[in-house]
């Protein structure tokens, strides 16, 4: 069966999908069905689709729902956990996946990317759910007008909800500079070796 046009023209955005319900799920396996439940409801709905309007904009707005929705619906229950779920080669998988650093020209600067990472990472994490989707709405190169549609709430709500999240991020990465005395170095400016 031959996709159509519609079908190609929304799997062109599966990356940017998959890579914004990463960070609002913060889990592989929940990114994975999110978008899955994304496209599932495109398809199913896209005769509401106005064909030359902005399709990226659309299955955002459609993931963004389906997450929140999904958001609250977890929150009325209680939290579990199964033994059986934890993948003991994960780690293992990860670190074969990723043997660029094994080849690395410069294994110190990945190392330090990492940590760089990985804290940009938890301070985002570490937002609380509001801020969090509208700051990486705003990441994914949406406008004001897009984020607040999809969010269904007003533009300055938006304004509001990106200049909060963003000076807590601020506030998060500067105190952690600061505790590793990367602040402090910086505002010294560069030493003699």
């Amino acid at each position: 069966m031959a996709q159509d046009a519609f079908e190609t023209d929304a799997l062109t955005y599966i990356d940017a999908l998959y890579r914004t319900a990463l960070r609002m799920t913060r889990s592989e396996a929940d990114a994975e069905d999110l978008v899955q439940e994304t496209y599932i409801r495109a398809l199913r709905f896209r005769e509401q689709f106005t064909p030359g309007t902005n399709l990226k904009a659309w299955l955002f707005r459609i993931l963004t729902n389906t997450f929140i929705n999904a958001y609250r619906k977890r929150a009325r229950q209680p939290q579990t956990a199964e033994l059986a779920d934890v993948d003991e080669f994960s780690l293992y998988r990860r670190m074969s996946q990723d043997g660029s650093a094994a080849g690395s020209s410069d294994p110190e600067r990945e190392f330090l990317d990492g940590i760089i990472s990985s804290e940009v990472k938890d301070a985002l994490e570490a937002l609380p759910e509001k801020f969090r989707t509208t700051v990486l709405l705003d990441v994914e190169g949406f406008s004001y007008k897009e984020i607040a549609e999809m969010l269904a709430i007003p533009i300055g709500t938006v304004m509001s909800r990106l200049h909060r999240g963003r000076k807590f991020l601020q506030q998060r990465l500067y105190d952690l500079a600061r505790e590793r005395g990367i602040a402090a170095v910086r505002a010294t400016g560069p030493q003699p070796d």
